[in-house]
């Protein structure tokens, strides 16, 4: 039996029921012309995710049913059969899939497998569910899942393919981090061929706060096949999928009855719509993205989504000449466009030509707009003020605190007059160790290089000169030594270690979650670890106050680091 399958890899969000409702509509429309008998969404389709404590609020859940009706009776011509996500409340709140056809929800399956790390928080709105579900769709057997209902050992999949299926259809809104898809992919492909069935894969792209989701919706069979579609795009993935590929594969292997639970099964049947041959539907080949090409197109992705879903329209940030200011600059322009972005360069009698040289001849290479707003006088006037207060104490790293607050709030202001939204442009390094300034350069809207460190930040930039087939980001910013240029012969190496020694300390405890000591028996000085380490604790109040900013790696500074302020181990 073939059944053209689509995959409504569509970009949603939280909380806009009537937009998501457009998209999924759009989607339907686009599937059924090209004689789609499944279309398939992503997980919590019409809510948005992760909808967070929008969970709490039952206007909202209430809403949210009434936009599920709304679609089914608006697909009520439609022969497919529509699985789309959204909650289901009786109650106790469960994420769910509603399984549609010609205008009626013919079932509901109850997400089993909630997850509860890293950046997910299910366990703390959603109930699980008790029951797999089945559909019978004429010789086919379907088992529906969402997201981690896969990842988890003996899921759902067990039982469904022990009672038969065939197909299998997931829902799912997996979050992007660097060549996580080389994990999913082989996830897939593992439990297509150890359940012999065939794996269709809807995830949800966009970016939902710090969350970027980066698509790559894919059919994996048990032959090994794998078909992906397009990265970090909305994507209409239509395939012609024959399920007797999965019996013939469980008939020579025969595997499934090993795994067997017993566990009770939900049933319905659903008029099926299939093809007694695959027609000539080319099958895509999406080219694999490098490893900095897909932290280029997460973090495009995650800047332009932050601006259009809450409203704004253009971004301003400082330009300092170095690297962190150049790469956000860049990554903007490539997002949203040159007159979208405005750089401001904010000089000080500290601030050396060569900044400004780099400064100015980043904005002419990216065809920006730059302002000029010097700080010396403001500078003087704040010390002045006081003087008085100050005249006992030798000056100190308050002075150059107070050059970066002088900054941040010149940003804000323009931010508050012309509604730009203000990018800060540290990375994971300085949030790291604290070497930034709250209420500085730490201020503004969204952190983009937050999950950065400082080595990957050059070997970004150097990609998107490749990209760019020029020198955007000039090559002196690539030569000179990195400075905080808040005093005199400043240097970041005059306080931290050496980056490319400090970045490996921080990623072995940070996202590898080794001790001091795991980490020196790795090679590194213990006085350099204790350091590194001692500053990462000191500035956990810092981190608490910072814009939200990409999550692109496994372990990121937010929801995924939830460390106390007051702490003393």
């Amino acid at each position: 039996m073939i059944v053209r399958t689509a995959l409504a890899q569509i970009n949603t969000t939280v909380g806009d029921l009537d937009g998501n409702k457009r998209k999924i509509i759009e989607a339907i429309d686009r599937a059924t012309a090209l004689d789609s008998g499944i279309v398939l969404f992503p997980e919590l389709t019409i809510t948005g995710y992760p909808p967070e404590d929008l969970l709490l609020n039952t206007g909202f859940l209430r809403e949210n049913f009434a936009v599920l009706k709304e679609i089914a009776g608006q697909t009520a011509r439609s022969k497919a059969m529509i699985v789309l996500g959204f909650v289901d409340f009786v109650n106790e709140i469960y994420n769910a899939a509603a399984i549609l056809q010609r205008g009626e929800i013919k079932s509901v399956y109850r997400k089993m497998s909630l997850p509860n790390y890293s950046v997910f928080d299910e366990r703390r709105y959603f109930s699980p569910g008790a029951h797999p579900l089945l559909v019978r769709f004429g010789e086919a057997k379907i088992g529906i899942n969402v997201c981690e209902d896969l990842w988890v050992p003996s899921g759902p999949i067990n039982d469904q393919t022990i009672a038969g299926a065939n197909l299998i259809l997931n829902l799912s809104a997996s979050p992007f981090t660097s060549q996580k898809h080389k994990t999913r992919s082989s996830l897939l492909l593992t439990r297509a061929m150890e359940y012999s069935s065939t794996i269709a894969y809807c995830n949800l792209v966009g970016a939902q706060d710090d969350l970027v989701f980066d698509g790559r919706s894919c059919v994996a069979m048990p032959d090994g096949r794998l078909v992906v579609g397009r990265a970090f795009e909305e994507d209409l993935l239509v395939m012609d999928i024959d399920t007797d590929i999965s019996t013939r594969y469980n008939l020579f292997e025969g595997k499934r009855k090993v795994y067997s639970k017993n566990v009770s099964i939900e049933e319905v049947t659903v008029e099926p719509s299939y093809r007694e041959t695959a027609s000539e539907l080319a099958v895509r080949r999406e080219s694999e993205l490098s490893k900095y090409d897909e932290l280029i197109a997460a973090l495009e992705l995650g800047i332009g989504d932050y601006l259009k879903k809450n409203n704004f329209e253009r971004i301003v940030l400082g330009l300092s000449g170095g690297m962190d200011s150049s790469l956000v600059a860049a990554l903007a322009v490539r997002a949203i466009g040159k007159n979208n972005v405005k750089g401001v360069f904010m000089p000080s009698r500290i601030t050396s030509n060569e900044s400004r040289r780099d400064a100015m001849e980043l904005a002419e290479n990216l065809g920006i707009e730059i302002l000029e707003v010097p700080i010396e006088s403001i500078m003087d006037s704040t010390l002045k003020a006081l003087k008085t207060t100050f005249k006992d104490a030798a000056e100190d790293v308050t002075e150059e605190n107070l050059q970066a607050r002088i900054r941040g709030n010149i940003l804000m202001a323009l931010s508050n007059k012309f509604g730009w939204l203000v990018l800060v442009t540290g990375n994971k390094s300085e949030m790291a160790t604290g070497y930034s300034t709250l209420y500085g350069d730490m201020a503004g809207g969204l952190a983009v290089l937050k999950d950065l460190y400082k080595t990957q930040v050059y070997m970004i930039a150097e990609r998107l000169n490749e990209l760019e087939e020029k020198d955007v980001i000039p090559s002196n910013v690539f030569l000179k030594a990195p400075s905080a240029e808040l005093k005199e012969g400043q240097k970041d190496q005059d306080t931290l270690p050496p980056y490319e020694i400090l970045d490996e300390i921080l990623r072995f405890h940070i996202e590898e979650g080794l001790s001091a000591e795991e980490i020196v028996l790795e090679g590194f000085e213990r006085s350099t670890v204790e350091h590194s380490l001692k500053l990462l604790r000191k500035s956990e109040y810092k981190r608490k106050q910072c814009a939200p900013g990409i999550k692109v790696s496994k372990r990121a500074f937010g929801k995924d680091w939830r460390m106390p302020i007051t702490n003393h181990y």
